[in-house]
């Protein structure tokens, strides 16, 4: 098998001539060109078409993030591992909208590194131990975002009956639970499926338990 070639991209040339003589010594990689700007980053991807994109996240004009986004569009069969000194949330989830199949802090070790990059030539997306945790934490309060909107336009007491309703009660059932006249639950059920846009009580209940419904009450 070739050996994926890299692009190194970093505004600090004592930082590239280190990668570069890194990646050099594994003959499953070969350092095909440098960049020192975002701007340089892109223009040297489209012309060399490397493997694997190795950049700093922080660059002088463009950012790293702006040149993996260009990058990742115009190449989309190129990987770009971002390479910084801090662990920030805000420059991680950028990063990885922005496309990138790795994020790494540059506290790594060398073999470390040299894993990751294989990895990621294997099309697996990495991330640093040091902020893993960080992007479950998002994803978490991103899910939960999305099960409280699903319900946002129920008012309180609908979001009840809705809950009786996914437990299998009748519309008697739930009157006698939230001492209401039957007539009234009827209408809340009807208000219910208006609002979620279901036609049956089935699809309402399936509705609840598919967005979990009892966290949001």
């Amino acid at each position: 098998m070739s050996p994926k070639r890299v692009l190194i991209v970093d505004d600090h040339e004592v930082v590239r001539l280190g990668l570069k003589a890194l990646l050099e010594r594994h003959k499953d990689f070969v350092v095909v060109g440098e960049a020192a700007s975002g701007r340089e980053a892109v223009e040297k991807a489209l012309d060399l078409q490397p493997d694997i994109v190795l950049m700093d996240i922080r660059l002088p004009g463009s950012s790293g993030i702006e040149a993996c986004e260009q990058i990742v569009q115009k190449l989309p069969d190129t990987r770009v591992v971002m390479l910084t000194s801090y662990a920030e949330d805000e420059m991680l989830f950028s990063a990885i909208r922005a496309g990138a199949s790795g994020y790494v802090l540059k506290q790594i070790g060398s073999e470390d590194l040299i894993k990751a990059l294989e990895a990621v030539s294997r099309g697996e997306a990495l991330l640093d131990p040091a902020v893993t945790q960080r992007v479950f934490q998002e994803v978490r309060r991103v899910v939960k975002q999305e099960e409280a909107a699903a319900f946002a336009n129920l008012t309180q007491q609908e979001k009840h009956v809705l809950l009786l309703v996914s437990e299998g009660k009748t519309n008697r059932e739930i009157a006698q639970a939230l001492f209401l006249g039957e007539g009234t639950v009827r209408n809340y059920v009807s208000s219910i499926l208006t609002k979620l846009g279901v036609s049956n009580r089935a699809e309402a209940a399936a509705y609840a338990v598919a967005h979990n419904l009892k966290d949001h009450l």
